[in-house]
């Protein structure tokens, strides 16, 4: 079988390739794969932090089967459509998210605007690059959208992040819910932050004055 393997951030840099692709025998799974890739890329990651695979955009078990034509994802460590989930590399408006989400029904609107900090690891950051894999980062976005809208009541809720270069004090995520009440949308704004850093294959490089590091790696 012919299996596509697409690397991300980190793990790109490792392998030297944004891509390869593979014959693996019939029955390999998930397991095999990463296996396999261990032996030609031991620099691709530490036995302390086992490799998080995605298959056809997809998150998958170790024992996962694989089959002919698959493409598999490498998942680094993560520290993000319609008009409700953007990943873009244009600027972000968060006055243009916020007014997706607004209802005249809505007694509560929180916009939460995640920024470019001018500090980090007591380090000055000149910027910051945001790669992400595209397809699954906003099928992931879509489904976090979908779960706090369930679990809190809301009326609407909008996710929009930013890829590519981000300067000091620019937006690199706005997340914008609108609900009957504000406990609800204060606690529903947080969980969509804390699911993002979870789960969305989005992944952030710091640039320092001396030297860079991808968050989580």
């Amino acid at each position: 079988m012919k299996i596509e393997v697409r690397f991300f951030a980190v793990y790109r840099e490792r392998a030297g390739c944004d891509t390869i692709a593979l014959e693996v025998p019939d029955g390999a799974t998930v397991a095999d794969l990463t296996e396999e890739l261990g032996h030609r890329f031991p620099s691709l990651t530490s036995a302390s932090t086992p490799i998080v695979v995605a298959v056809n955009a997809e998150y998958a078990n170790p024992d996962t089967p694989l089959r002919d034509g698959d493409e598999v994802a490498l998942i680094p460590p993560v520290s993000g459509g319609n008009r409700m989930v953007r990943v873009t590399s244009d600027p972000l408006t968060p006055e243009e998210t916020t007014a997706l989400v607004r209802r005249d029904t809505s007694g509560a609107v929180v916009t939460f605007l995640g920024t470019a900090r001018l500090y980090s690891q007591g380090k000055r950051v000149l910027y910051l690059e945001y790669e992400a894999y595209p397809e699954m980062a906003a099928k992931k976005l879509e489904e976090i959208r979908q779960e706090v809208k369930e679990d809190w009541g809301l009326e609407e809720a909008a996710i929009h992040h930013r890829v590519g270069r981000v300067e000091i004090g620019e937006v690199s995520l706005v997340v914008a819910v609108a609900s009957a009440h504000r406990k609800e949308a204060f606690a529903a704004c947080q969980q969509v932050v804390d699911r993002i850093k979870a789960v969305v294959p989005i992944w952030k490089k710091e640039v320092f004055e001396d030297g860079q590091a991808w968050a989580g790696a």
